[in-house]
């Protein structure tokens, strides 16, 4: 994947210096943490989820559910701003929607439509554990 945009002025020497190697690999460069290894794969803690990189707030405790695909999943992002989406055929001829933070462009993770989970939006927003901060309520 390519390098990520920079919408909101990071500081890519500093993040690179504050973030651990693998959330500046998947946030900035597009990488993506292995199944079941993340933080927050089966928390159910409450509160909200925010960027790494910049502290924009992505999705709520509320929307979280156990998908049992490896990462955290979601059915919805905390507003529709938070994140922005892009086409991913990166895996051609599969078609992919990526997902990036709304404020900085990071990248989060994908999301995935239709999968039959018993979801209000029929969605799985499938987000690397190392790209969030859980700000607990």
């Amino acid at each position: 994947m390519e390098n990520i945009s920079n919408p909101a002025n990071l500081d890519e020497a500093e993040l690179a210096a504050t973030l651990d190697p693998l959330s500046y690999e998947v946030l900035r460069k597009g990488a993506t943490e292995r199944p079941f290894t993340g933080e927050y794969t089966d928390s159910d803690k409450v509160g909200s989820y925010r960027c790494k990189a910049c502290g924009n707030e992505l999705f709520r405790s509320e929307t979280k559910f156990h998908s049992g695909c490896g990462w955290p999943s979601f059915y919805a992002p905390s507003e529709s701003d938070s994140v922005r989406l892009l086409e991913d055929r990166s895996l051609a001829p599969r078609v992919r929607t990526e997902v990036r933070c709304g404020k900085c462009d990071s990248h989060l993770g994908h999301v995935f439509k239709g999968e039959g989970y018993d979801v209000p939006t029929d969605e799985r927003w499938c987000i690397n554990s190392v790209s969030l901060i859980l700000e607990e309520k």
